[in-house]
């Protein structure tokens, strides 16, 4: 089925040879998807639409088919990727690596549709729309009168007069390079390398190395402590979709470009007083510390370890150091960029005060400020974790939050493979980023409401661009980052997620099929070029209990306890398959302050209870382009006199729900209906309900 979806992004790609909109185009892709018949339905419009165009595009259609006839074969960079092109590797001792995220495929599974999902959205975005405030910052040409009537204009935070314009262009170079790795797809190096070639173009106009959509007045006001919007947050997104571009798509003009960026940072900030740094990154400057780091490892460049050095925030840093868990009501996602950064110095250079900080950040963050489905933050804040209840509001759950979140996870692992990592990794990622996007449109969330009677509130596709869309882009385009890590000793399956890893070092493809969450089992087979001994790491979550494995037919002894790896060694040969049944249970998980709020969890999924759709006014459950950021405002006109109590029994919860038939679906005896949270879109759903003993 991506094969099709790639001959329709052929089309979004290049609007004009297509005349439908979006919305029929997406009307198609969910029949398609549905029933292949369709196909033909599709190809005869397609040859209707496109005859006198065809001579124009021939040589690109030509060579879509020739890849279709085919095998398909935010950037944080991990232990164990990229090989080749860093000239700095990591020095500090880790116990797990990375695989290159081309060598991952996903195979037919709720998260594939989110990925197409998300491709048909990418695609469908003009360059020339995208860079053209870059092109006016510039003064270059754009169009007719400067593009006035030429080139419709995007809104949201990518409107010409936002500080953060620009900001999507970055996500955008990321996801871009991600989609190519994960799915080999030529389309996305092409737009990739479209929007490169521009943007250097921009960067030659400007002649000091600089670039960005907005003017250089932006960083002199940061640098005077003057209000401004976040200017260095805007460069650390093209900062590191450049370095991804170069590391995920082998653009070489990318790092050219992105290594002039550093130069012109470094002579900006070098002349600069100690004084001078502590004052303006007070200013959310988002993980461009990290970027630096990258940038070091990638070009061996001292001048760029001393910018990430530049950006360390004391005042934020220090208190961690000194295991100190008290984050006040900080900004939640200008903070845990910051340990991310932090997370790079270890790996580059050793230094155990960056690796202590690290694990203990992440280790306060999971304990005292998660909610059930793996999100953080309150209106974007950190709380009163001693009243967690009085939380459950309409603004909990910032996407980018979960997305660093995950970053940072995927470090940790990296040094120390612990079940409790890939633990959480799993819930929030079924829980909050598959659930992020809205499967009848490709939009996604700002954030993920816990108030009772709330609903998902969408982005819409040209006036939004909030930093959750540009993280969402990279969101949906990397799910086979964390399902598979490998040792010396042998390979980590993390996730139960449909798909094909290649261990190139060993000679070893593993191929994961499974039907979870719906069904508890997963199966691997294995291929071998020849006869490998290695150990096979099996994951036993700390949601499930008296897991069975079974070896060729053969059961397995299984000595482990939840909540760590079933080890299985052994000379593996090409037709090897491994079965594993996990047995999910349905748990209560109570707020820390109020055992009277709980959430029900059926193994990692939250579920929630469906609540329709009475009171929602349009434009819901999408944003309203016309009022300002209202993802931050929203009113969700809950009725009067909703439902939130459930009657549980504490010992035994699972006797409160019956599941109907295969599907998750489950109803209690008082007539509600839950699902996973991650299927809950366009209506009212509890998460958190008020308890009542039984």
């Amino acid at each position: 089925m991506l094969k099709v979806l790639i001959i329709l992004q052929t089309f979004l790609f290049y609007p004009k040879c297509f005349s439908y909109t979006l919305n029929s185009y997406a009307a198609f892709y969910h029949k398609l998807m549905n029933n292949f018949r369709y196909f033909h339905t599709f190809i005869r419009i397609f040859i209707k639409n496109t005859k006198d165009i065809y001579m124009k595009y021939k040589t690109i259609i030509f060579a879509l088919c020739v890849w279709m006839a085919g095998t398909l074969s935010a950037q944080s960079v991990y232990p164990g990727q990229f090989a080749g092109k860093m000239k700095l590797n990591t020095v500090a001792p880790v116990k797990a690596e990375s695989f290159d995220l081309r060598d991952v495929r996903l195979l037919p599974s709720r998260f594939r549709d989110n990925m197409l999902r998300d491709s048909v959205w990418m695609t469908s975005i003009d360059v020339n729309r995208l860079i053209h405030s870059f092109r006016t910052n510039a003064g270059i040409w754009a169009g007719c009168e400067g593009g006035y009537m030429t080139v419709k204009k995007y809104g949201g935070w990518e409107s010409l007069d936002c500080e953060l314009r620009g900001h999507t262009t970055g996500h955008l170079l990321s996801a871009y390079g991600l989609m190519y790795a994960a799915t080999g797809s030529e389309i996305f190096k092409l737009k990739g390398d479209s929007i490169v070639t521009e943007l250097g173009k921009v960067q030659d106009t400007l002649g000091n190395g600089y670039l960005s959509a907005f003017p250089e007045e932006l960083i002199n006001r940061n640098i005077k402590g003057q209000s401004v919007w976040a200017p260095w947050y805007t460069l650390h997104k093209l900062f590191s979709g450049l370095i991804d571009q170069y590391l995920y798509a082998d653009n070489a003009q990318a790092l050219a470009v992105v290594t002039k960026m550093g130069d012109w940072a470094y002579d900006k900030l070098k002349p600069l007083s100690e004084e001078t740094r502590r004052r303006m990154i007070r200013n959310e400057f988002g993980g461009i510390n990290e970027s630096f780091y990258n940038l070091y490892a990638v070009t061996g460049d001292e001048r760029y370890r001393w910018l990430a050095h530049f950006f360390y925030h004391n005042d934020v840093i220090d208190p961690l150091k000194g295991q100190n868990d008290d984050l006040g009501t900080k900004h939640t996602n200008t903070f845990i960029p910051k340990v991310l950064a932090e997370a790079r110095n270890y790996e580059l250079t050793g230094d155990k005060d960056s690796k202590a900080l690290s694990d203990f950040f992440w280790h306060t963050m999971i304990d005292h400020h998660t909610f059930a489905p793996g999100c953080s933050s309150q209106k974007e804040h950190y709380f009163d974790t001693k009243r967690f209840s009085h939380f459950l509001n309409g603004y909990t759950g910032e996407t980018c939050c979960t997305y660093n979140m995950l970053k940072l996870s995927r470090h940790l692992f990296c040094w120390q493979p612990d079940a409790r990592i890939a633990d959480y990794y799993e819930r929030a990622l079924y829980n909050h980023i598959l659930g992020q996007q809205d499967p009848q449109t490709g939009m996604v969330c700002y954030f993920l409401p816990l108030l009772s009677g709330a609903h998902k509130v969408y982005s819409t596709k040209e006036n939004s661009f909030w930093c959750c869309v540009g993280s969402g882009f990279e969101n949906h385009a990397k799910y086979g980052e964390g399902i598979y890590y490998r040792s010396a000793a042998g390979i980590y399956i993390n996730l139960f997620i449909p798909s094909v890893v290649r261990w190139k070092e060993k000679g070893i493809t593993l191929k994961q099929e499974t039907a979870f969450p719906a069904g508890e089992a997963t199966v691997l087979t294995v291929e071998a070029d020849r006869p490998v001994r290695t150990t096979v790491y099996l994951r036993y979550p700390s949601w499930s209990e008296k897991v069975t494995v079974r070896v060729n037919g053969k059961k397995v002894q299984v000595k482990q306890k939840p909540g760590s790896y079933i080890a299985l060694n052994r000379l593996w040969q090409n037709g090897d398959r491994i079965e594993a049944a996990y047995p999910m249970r349905v748990h209560l998980e109570t707020t820390p302050d109020n055992p009277q709020k709980g959430a029900l969890l059926y193994g990692p999924l939250v579920l929630a209870g469906e609540r329709g759709t009475e009171g929602m006014q349009a434009p819901a459950p999408f944003s309203n382009p016309e009022l300002y950021n209202d993802y931050y405002t929203y009113d969700y006109h809950i009725p009067a006199g909703l439902k939130t109590t459930m009657a549980i029994d504490r010992k035994h919860p699972v006797r409160v729900l019956q599941r109907v038939g295969k599907e998750l679906k489950f109803t209690t005896e008082q007539g509600d209906v839950l699902r996973p949270l991650y299927d809950m879109h366009h209506q009212r759903y509890v998460v958190y309900w008020d308890l009542k003993d039984k």
